[in-house]
């Protein structure tokens, strides 16, 4: 990209080497990012750079946000921000040196607040400038897919990092003070991106594995067979009837359907301590593991009582679009689960297997001969309090595969 400011060549600085050195070792520890950074601009300023304020953006890798950013001000610390998808080209983007640096190809810019009266083309700049910021560069570093002198497709952003840093000393930054700057700043760059690639893995797993297996399979355990029992609510969710709604409507429609219903019962799960597992078709599996949860039952059964509140309001809020409902089943039972890696060597899934994940799934394929919503084994009612979760027993049964009859439990409100 071509410099717009040409005379700012790098100066023979001793401060270079050392805060290079620094930002290499925290590359190389996965230093978390907004320490790095806060650790970076505190570093600045010892080194005797006027830094008042610096931002930071880089892209994510996640369903929810497509980039992240990092404010830094001299007298109040680091503050992480989330930018979604949605979000990156709003207006607020799109008056912003950022945004201009990109859309006219420019590796950096300087605009020096203190050499003039006149208002900066940038909201941003006046409003800094009226606060006492007397200088302000911003530079960036692409990762891959941004040719120089090329102006960035808009609508897609950089892979890579664009930071910004505002002086309030009389005169701005000096000389040496950019040529500090623009030489340590691919090296932190190089650091973030490290410490970027371990949180985007950390991201994937969870959302596609589920936290807790997330955790555990970039901690290391990765090879199939590699497993170990845990004592766990299980819980069985379905939609009911989907099949015949699935040959009523659309794709897009089916698949934000579900969406809807799943991103309901998914935050409940998570909001009481639970981990999804797996999702099923028209299903989910889900456990509460009793090692970190002492109290997993009534987690599992809290998880319960609000579901049924908050499918309510869901499915109240698609028939007010005009959009078609459905009711669904909850399966809750508890016992000792295998909890690893399964499947071949190319392709594993990690999830739990053993003969109460097959109760448990009997359990379930129970709702519609009991005329019941929510079916509760007696290994989940035997560890909390019938009268605080209305507990009432449906009889005892004898279910497929299962040697002993099993009592079962539905949850009664007046």
């Amino acid at each position: 990209m071509p410099n717009n400011n040409p005379n700012y060549d790098a100066v023979e600085d001793p401060r270079i080497g050392g805060l290079s050195a620094w930002l290499v070792q925290e590359g190389i520890l996965g230093s978390p990012q907004i320490d790095m950074l806060e650790a970076y601009c505190q570093k600045l300023v010892a080194l005797g750079a006027p830094l008042i304020r610096a931002h930071v953006t880089m892209n994510a890798l996640h369903p929810v946000y497509g980039g992240v950013g990092f404010d830094w001000l001299n007298s109040a610390g680091s503050v992480r921000h989330e930018y979604e998808h949605a979000n990156q080209s709003g207006d607020v983007w799109r008056v912003s040196p950022f945004y201009y640096m990109l859309s006219h190809g420019l590796s950096n810019y300087r605009e020096r607040l203190c050499e003039t009266n006149d208002p900066s083309r940038f909201a941003l700049l006046n409003e800094m400038k009226a606060v006492g910021a007397t200088d302000y560069f911003a530079a960036a570093v692409a990762f891959s897919g941004w040719e120089e002198g090329t102006p960035v497709a808009l609508e897609d952003g950089i892979e890579g990092v664009m930071m910004s840093w505002m002086s309030h000393a009389a005169e701005g930054f000096s000389e040496q003070d950019i040529g500090l700057i623009r030489a340590t700043f691919p090296v932190l760059c190089l650091a973030l991106k490290s410490g970027s690639n371990r949180k985007m893995a950390e991201d994937l797993l969870g959302v596609y594995l589920g936290r807790d297996a997330g955790q555990r399979v970039l901690s290391g355990e990765i090879q199939r067979g590699s497993s170990h029992w845990i004592d766990a609510v299980i819980c069985y969710f379905d939609l009911a009837d989907f099949t015949s709604m699935s040959q009523q409507i659309e794709g897009e429609a089916l698949l934000a359907l579900l969406n809807d219903y799943f991103g309901t019962v998914v935050e409940q799960i998570e909001a009481n301590g639970g981990n999804v597992l797996k999702f099923m078709g028209d299903g989910l599996l889900a456990i509460f593991d009793r090692h970190h949860l002492s109290d997993a039952p009534q987690r599992a059964l809290r998880m319960t009582e609000a579901l049924e509140h908050e499918m309510a309001n869901c499915s109240q809020a698609r028939a007010a679009n005009g959009l078609p409902t459905l009711e669904y089943t909850m399966a809750v039972h508890a016992g000792p689960v295998l909890y690893g890696n399964m499947g071949g060597d190319e392709r594993l899934d990690f999830t739990v297997i053993g003969p109460e994940v097959n109760l448990a799934a009997r359990i379930s394929a129970m709702h519609r001969s009991l005329g019941q919503r929510i079916v509760i084994s007696e290994a989940v009612a035997r560890d909390v309090s019938y009268t605080e979760f209305g507990l009432i027993s449906l009889g005892r049964y004898m279910l497929r595969g299962v040697d002993q009859p099993q009592e079962l439990f539905t949850i009664f409100r007046d």
